[in-house]
């Protein structure tokens, strides 16, 4: 072992010709995770269900996802990051009808690109799945309604499809601006974690902290993110419930592994 310090419903708003919202879900997890090898070529399915009574639409398209701990989310052109692998699937329909109540299943393959000395580490893209709302104008169903201009409302989902190159990539990690903040009436540990290494990570989080006597008062859990290559995420660690005074922590961040990544701190408040 070694120590070294160093998606998701969407809503979209948009301007259309009826207030009605679709009303469709994606069933199961929205990440799919798998290792392959350079020239291997896998399959795996979405589940879309309509959750109304009536019949919907839907549409399935890519993006790229790229996210930091600012809180800001890119949903780029697939393909257009260095480590995407949306231009490696293939996927349909890209248009669905639901039936009432009724469940489809959207079938994608994925064909690992046969680079053996170029693909290290993890490549991810997002399959969108968007209710079309009745009335809009991708909508096909009672094209010859008109209704008056309105704000209309749809949702999205993002499924990550994350490939990790077999036996490859390096997990890595980074911590910025480590601080205590109030947030709520509540006293939080924050710091960003960024994944500097090739490999993504879902790790486990954990702060430790000591009184002055170096006695352990507690071992606290922060959330368990996904972090891919390049991108970071906010740990927000609830110490509300320790007195006031001054502490040591030990922040810990497991990736896996051998791969445990740890810093000191020191905290007063």
């Amino acid at each position: 072992m070694r120590i070294r310090t160093f998606l998701l419903p969407l809503l979209v708003l948009f301007v259309g010709n009826n207030t009605s919202q679709s009303q469709v879900s994606v069933i199961g997890e929205l990440s799919q995770d798998r290792e392959a090898r350079p020239g291997e070529t896998y399959h795996g399915t979405i589940v879309v269900k309509n959750d109304t009574h009536e019949p919907q639409e839907a549409k399935v398209y890519q993006t790229d996802y790229l996210f930091y701990s600012n809180g800001t989310n890119s949903y780029g052109e697939p393909g257009s990051h260095t480590r995407s692998n949306a231009r490696w699937i293939t996927f349909g329909p890209s248009y669905i009808e639901l039936p009432p109540q009724a469940l489809v299943t959207v079938q994608y393959t994925m064909t690992v690109p046969v680079r053996r000395d170029s693909l290290i580490g993890t490549y991810w893209s997002m399959l969108m799945v968007e209710g079309i709302a009745k009335g809009s104008p991708e909508s096909s169903r009672d094209p010859a309604k008109k209704a008056d201009m309105g704000i209309m409302q749809t949702i999205r989902y993002g499924i990550q499809i994350a490939t990790h190159i077999q036996g490859t990539g390096e997990r890595l990690v980074e911590f910025k601006s480590p601080q205590v903040v109030k947030s709520d009436g509540k006293r939080l540990f924050q710091v960003d974690v960024e994944n500097t290494g090739t490999r993504g990570i879902r790790p486990e989080v954990s702060l430790e902290v000591f009184n002055e006597k170096g006695q352990s008062v507690g071992t606290f859990s922060g959330a368990r993110y996904r972090i891919y290559p390049g991108t970071s995420v906010r740990q927000l660690i609830d110490l509300s419930a320790i007195p006031l005074g001054s502490y040591k922590a030990l922040f810990v961040v497991d990736a896996g592994g051998e791969e445990i990544f740890g810093a000191q701190y020191s905290l007063k408040f």
